[in-house]
């Protein structure tokens, strides 16, 4: 994911359409450090799996997207941007929620 922000953020700087590839971009260098801080913690985090399940997938729907905006001048699927942010709202609730759920390792 982060991967593909770096390869978006390039596209969107060189003559690419900076409001759909720069977004996806965005969204995607903004989540790929929460999801590596969600695995490396998953110890400790009960809601982690799930949470960084959420992210991604919202994080891969709103991308794509955007990307099958610029590059196919077509939605990947009705309302997929839509679905994809309020699946990443929904990750990040999931990550706060882990706050109140104790762990069998504390």
């Amino acid at each position: 994911m982060g991967a593909a922000g770096v390869a978006l953020a390039a596209a969107a700087s060189h003559g690419g359409d900076t409001l759909f590839l720069g977004s996806a971009s965005t969204m995607c260098l903004a989540h790929a450090p929460v999801l590596l801080g969600l695995y490396l913690g998953h110890k400790h985090i009960r809601t982690a799996t799930v949470a960084a399940m959420i992210l991604g997938l919202g994080t891969i729907v709103f991308a794509g997207d955007l990307v099958s905006r610029h590059y196919l001048g077509d939605r990947l699927f009705p309302l997929a941007a839509p679905f994809g942010g309020t699946m990443m709202m929904l990750g990040w609730l999931a990550v706060a929620a882990g706050a109140f759920f104790r762990t069998q390792n504390r």
